[in-house]
């Protein structure tokens, strides 16, 4: 991964025609997502709440909640805003409350590791805090084998030269929640992510993945 341009907010957004905010929704209302991350995290916050799958591209999902649908679905503020779209949210989720997916906001530049001329032609577009936010957060989703199946969160803080990174995993139905946070020097984010990872693993968080990777 050559460069990692600025990153876009990182925030997950509620958006809906019925309320202002999660808390606000109706008893059993219908909440869409394709995300298993999101699922768990809205189950544990709103375990009465009815997850309903949804597919499609952005727009195609903004039109099933226009139809009626869904009371609400759940997409992250950076597609909305990358589409202009984003007048359609109705409230943006705390980052404790709904921890982003790894590298949520980023967009990655690949090529070949060997291919020092392209690496450095890419050198301008890489934001460094950024990068190193995204290296702690990917190094944390390795070090749990967790793959995109698993609920699996992330939010990575940079001050000055430290990186803050809090990770966290639920199971499938939002009733088992851990979370991990370490500190570190940013050119230290690989062992940050694996430092924080083992920290959950210590807390069950195996068991949570595999339980993850089993669902049908």
């Amino acid at each position: 991964m050559a460069a990692v341009p600025e990153r876009e907010e990182t925030a997950d957004v509620l958006v809906s025609p019925v309320a202002e905010r999660l808390e606000l929704l109706p008893q059993g209302a219908r909440v869409g997502t394709g995300s298993i991350r999101r699922r768990a995290q809205l189950l544990h916050a709103r375990p009465d709440l009815e997850i309903l799958d949804i597919r499609g591209n952005v727009e195609t999902r903004l039109r099933k909640l226009d139809d009626g649908e869904y009371d609400a679905i759940v997409l992250a503020a950076a597609g909305l805003v990358r589409l202009g779209l984003a007048r359609r949210i109705t409230s943006r989720f705390a980052t404790d409350a709904m921890l982003p997916a790894i590298g949520q906001g980023a967009l990655g530049i690949e090529c070949r590791a060997d291919d020092a001329i392209t690496i450095a032609q890419l050198a301008p577009l890489d934001h460094s805090a950024s990068h190193r936010a995204v290296q702690a957060e990917r190094s944390l989703l390795f070090s749990l084998r967790a793959g995109c199946l698993a609920p699996v969160g992330a939010r990575s803080l940079v001050e000055g030269d430290q990186l803050t990174l809090v990770g966290v995993v639920l199971s499938g139905d939002g009733r088992r929640r851990i979370e991990a946070s370490a500190t570190a020097a940013c050119t230290e984010a690989d062992q940050l992510g694996a430092q924080v990872a083992e920290a959950l693993l210590a807390q069950g968080a195996a068991e949570l993945v595999a339980a993850a990777h089993q669902v049908p």
